[in-house]
């Protein structure tokens, strides 16, 4: 039976001795990471994907615990994380304040060891509950694999990243050939267990944290993979794997088994918002392209070149 992982909670606060306390407070509850300043605490959580929650001082020299909320806000990928202030205040605006920017609550010094320890037990339990409730509405069913609106919203990051590093973006829209003669002839199961074994070999080539293997509607799957140098291979290495399995497709006009169509795209790319739109209507084109050939093929444009 496998365990579940703990979670990882990220302490900051100036004093030491404040930190020490809390980290042996919590150690039975969950995984501790440790900051001393604003600072260092955001480098923690850019390095540590990991951390779900965050302790964090409200009066540190330097960067105050609220411009450093401020900052995790206005970060897309840190802008729901979960933060508990800790505060020797206790006026009402002090709170307020907190509360308004976002923070889920408030833990006052002195700390009461016990009280603590239970209200930490259920912000991480609320934080857990919250992550599931993210993952089924970004997640694919039937697949498993992220969906069009998680998607989406990961192109649009991934496009302003690129722009801001001068990198290409690689992106490619997949299609099951065929897939609906498949489902006539098969039956719909038969179709579902297709699809899922297809997504598994989609998802094994996003190996990276910034890649993103997603179902975009019906039988089409899309792979986004930032700075990938060897997408061209990676794509004919994932049509051939998808014929490879076998599976039996007797209605196709291609193969007697399942494959695949693959449009592709490298291109730089601007801020602009056009900019992810631009990206998928050359990978759809080329998709369209690959149809047109004769299918079971990757037709793909490689220029490094703008968009949009």
């Amino acid at each position: 039976m496998t365990e579940t992982p703990q979670q990882t909670v990220l302490i900051v606060d100036d004093d030491r001795i404040s930190r020490t306390m809390l980290a042996e407070l919590l150690k039975d509850e969950c995984r501790v990471v440790l900051a001393k300043d604003g600072a260092s605490a955001l480098q923690r959580i850019e390095e540590d994907p990991d951390i779900c929650l965050v302790l964090l001082d409200v009066s540190m020299p330097e960067m105050s615990g609220y411009e450093v909320l401020i900052k995790l806000r206005g970060n897309p990928l840190t802008a729901d994380l979960a933060v508990v202030f800790i505060s020797g205040f206790t006026e009402e605006e002090n709170e307020e304040q907190g509360l308004q920017l976002g923070a889920l609550d408030y833990v006052f010094k002195p700390i009461r060891p016990v009280t603590v320890r239970a209200r930490i037990r259920n912000y991480l339990k609320l934080v857990a509950q919250r992550r599931e409730l993210q993952r089924l509405a970004s997640h694919d069913g039937l697949t498993g694999l992220v969906n069009r609106r998680y998607f989406d919203e990961a192109l649009a990051l991934a496009c302003r990243q690129a722009a801001r590093r001068g990198e290409p973006l690689n992106l490619a829209m997949i299609d099951v050939d065929y897939f609906k003669q498949y489902n006539d002839r098969y039956g719909h199961p038969a179709g579902d267990e297709a699809l899922r074994q297809v997504a598994r070999l989609v998802q094994r080539h996003a190996r990276r944290p910034d890649d993103v293997a997603a179902r975009y509607g019906g039988e089409e799957f899309v792979l986004l993979l930032p700075g990938q140098p060897d997408f061209g291979a990676l794509l004919e290495a994932l049509r051939g794997e998808v014929q490879a399995l076998g599976l039996e497709h007797l209605s196709s006009k291609v193969a007697p088994c399942v494959t695949i169509s693959v449009g592709a795209v490298t291109a730089t790319v601007d801020e602009a918002e056009e900019a992810a739109a631009a990206l998928l209507h050359r990978a759809d084109a080329n998709l369209y392209a690959a149809k047109q050939a004769g299918r079971n093929r990757v037709v793909r444009d490689g220029a490094a070149e703008p968009a949009a």
